[in-house]
């Protein structure tokens, strides 16, 4: 019989940071918003393009969390810009609303957009690997399976009965155990059962020999 070995799991990528602790990212980003708060109301005058500063937080929550989010950052930015206007007493005209508030929202939208793109297309990306390991191992289990039939039959057929059955009887084990490693792989959590546990082994064939 053959030994496969099988082939290593590829490490997967590192997700960035903000990803592997989205609750620091919130932090980190509602620290941003209020900075941003901060500088717009007691720094500078009235005036001043500090609320440019939101891009910031807005770029971080809709990278991290996605669409979604990034529609919710961009829409807490702009309640911040309002703040800010109404707190220092400035006036805009359509157009510089306009100007201070659709770049906030077009920024958590694109951003959230892609964002959600890029995880779909990794996760794509994992899933047709998987998909093509596990072809690989099905057409190896095939390969062993029918090598160590051929050789069973060989057995029989020369009248070698114990030498046939114990080359039946390894071919199954060994079917049994890759399979149930290929059932792991794929995340079934099913309970695979040894070969001829739950029924019972047919008896062995007769061979008669001639007179």
């Amino acid at each position: 019989m053959t030994d496969f070995a099988w082939p290593l799991h590829r490490s997967a990528p590192r997700n960035p940071w903000f990803r592997q602790h989205p609750s620091v990212a919130l932090v980190v980003a509602a620290g941003l918003y209020g900075v941003v708060l901060f500088l717009t109301l007691f720094a500078g005058a009235p005036g001043d393009d500090y609320f440019l500063l939101y891009v910031f937080p807005v770029a971080l929550i809709a990278i991290a969390f996605g669409l979604r989010a990034g529609a919710v950052a961009g829409l807490s930015a702009v309640a911040f810009v309002v703040v800010w206007v109404v707190a220092r007493d400035i006036s805009f005209s359509t157009a510089g609303w306009a100007a201070r508030v659709a770049p906030l929202l077009v920024l958590g939208l694109l951003l959230g957009r892609a964002a959600d793109r890029l995880r779909w297309a990794e996760a794509e990306r994992v899933r047709l690997e998987a998909a093509a390991l596990l072809h690989r191992e099905a057409i190896e289990i095939n390969d062993s399976l029918v090598q160590g039939m051929a050789a069973a039959r060989w057995s029989f057929e020369a009248g070698q009965v114990d030498p046939g059955l114990k080359i039946l009887d390894e071919t199954l084990g060994q079917a049994q155990e890759l399979v149930s490693d290929l059932i792991r792989r794929a995340g079934m959590n099913g309970r695979a059962e040894p070969v001829g546990s739950a029924t019972e082994r047919p008896p062995a064939p007769e061979v008669r020999h001639g007179p």
